[in-house]
């Protein structure tokens, strides 16, 4: 029986970790073109998972789908519902770096006008502070983020090895 609960708890962290691969890889691409964040929007509308960080990367998929939609009368709901959902999770997930790394990417691309970007410098310091607690995936990932953000200092990237 033991063993079998073992497996099934395997099997189980296995998808969840290639569906947690799978949405890094695309998120960090959607911003690149139209098309990466329609692919980026896809993949996450396909995972159904009650991991907090899956449900953050739903999030910032909602808030890019006013990017790419061409209903102009719904970019607002697409920003609010998913700001709305990803402050949720990280209210209730204080400590997950991964949806502050998720809520600092929004903020750093969202355009200034929609107001979403009080919380930049305080995700910065979080990450910063705690990177090195890490696993070595998600080392490697933030490394990433940081080297292409547009609001991470030289020092403070560098600060991530």
């Amino acid at each position: 029986m033991k063993i079998l609960l073992s497996f099934f708890t395997a099997l189980f962290l296995f998808f969840q970790s290639s569906d947690l691969e799978a949405l890094r890889s695309s998120y960090a691409k959607a911003n690149q073109s139209s098309e990466g964040a329609k692919n980026f929007i896809a993949t996450a509308e396909k995972k159904s998972s009650s991991d907090p960080v899956i449900s953050g990367y739903k999030a910032a998929a909602q808030i890019l789908e006013a990017k790419v939609t061409t209903e102009k009368n719904k970019r607002k709901g697409f920003v609010k519902s998913g700001v709305i959902s990803l402050e949720s999770l990280i209210r209730s997930n204080l400590n997950d770096i991964e949806l502050r790394l998720i809520r600092l990417s929004v903020q750093e691309n969202i355009p200034k006008i929609v107001g979403y970007s009080k919380n930049i410098k305080e995700d910065k310091a979080f990450i910063i502070n705690n990177y090195s607690k890490q696993n070595a995936a998600l080392k490697t990932y933030i490394r990433k983020f940081a080297m292409q953000s547009k609001t991470m200092t030289a020092t403070e990237k560098n600060s991530l090895k």
